[in-house]
């Protein structure tokens, strides 16, 4: 397959090495830095490169705050038949963008990225495929084009090879589980973060923490920002802040009892 890579920043340049041995690639980069280390790949800079390519496939790798105009600037130079696809953390927007686009379309969100996880080993990660259906009119023509299949088998066949653990959400599903899994961490991580001091003597638990924070500070704001104003975030924070008030009165009452029960509630969550 003729598979055309939008960025090659970290995980553009994952896809890129991952699948250069079993299809054709190109990459479009207007960084052309960032194309210095591309190995088995073809490198674009121009659309009529990619004109002339004609993919059959797109990843759009780029940073989320251009994904859709990563798309609107090279959908003019593909094939009528070309695939679109993205692994975009945030979904905010794309059904309404792929709906309208007039293209075949594929939306994927690897749950892992080049901050904490091993790009080597990902057989622990998660992944996600979005299949939302498509709709039809009154007449059976279909009036809401919904997920693309062949591009399903694509990813279904490509995170299988890897040994992810793959789930099927539509655009809503997907957010509801981004706003639990990545909403929280954030999070929590965030407000660590913000009343943290520095320590001479840290502890353990307490540089795993910092750590993560780092981590968590080295991705772009738009993205943390995007993630965090998720619509089902509220409801997840006012989680947050119910089982810190509770934990603040067991604490303040030092009830032995209350906190035995509230250990035993949350080891029974974590198993």
């Amino acid at each position: 397959m003729r598979i055309l890579i939008l960025g090659n920043g970290k995980m553009g340049s994952f896809f890129s090495d991952l699948l250069s041995f079993n299809h054709e690639i190109a990459v479009f980069e207007k960084d052309l830095k960032r194309m210095r280390f591309i190995y088995n790949a073809l490198r674009f800079s121009t659309m009529d490169q990619v004109k002339e390519f004609a993919p059959e496939l797109v990843i759009n790798c780029v940073t989320l705050s251009y994904t859709e105009a990563a798309f609107r600037e090279v959908m003019p130079y593909l094939p009528q038949g070309c695939i679109l696809s993205d692994i975009a953390s945030v979904k905010t927007g794309l059904k309404d963008f792929y709906e309208q686009s007039g293209f075949r379309y594929v939306s994927v969100h690897p749950m892992f990225g080049p901050t904490f996880a091993n790009l080597g080993n990902l057989q622990t990660e998660n992944a996600i495929i979005i299949n939302e259906p498509q709709h039809k009119d009154a007449s059976g023509k279909v009036a809401v084009r919904g997920t693309d299949y062949m591009g399903m088998i694509f990813y279904r066949d490509l995170f299988s090879s890897l040994k992810l653990n793959v789930r099927e959400y539509t655009f809503d599903g997907h957010d509801e589980v981004v706003a639990y899994s990545l909403s929280i961490p954030f999070a929590s991580t965030l407000v660590f973060g913000s009343i943290m001091k520095h320590q001479e003597v840290p502890g353990t638990t307490f540089k795993k923490h910092l750590a993560i924070a780092h981590g968590l500070l080295s991705e772009d704001d738009y993205l943390l920002t995007e993630i965090l104003f998720n619509p089902n975030t509220n409801g997840q924070l006012q989680g947050i802040i119910d089982k810190l008030n509770e934990l603040k009165e067991i604490v303040a009452a030092k009830d032995s009892a209350a906190m035995k029960q509230f250990l035993d509630g949350v080891r029974e969550r974590v198993k």
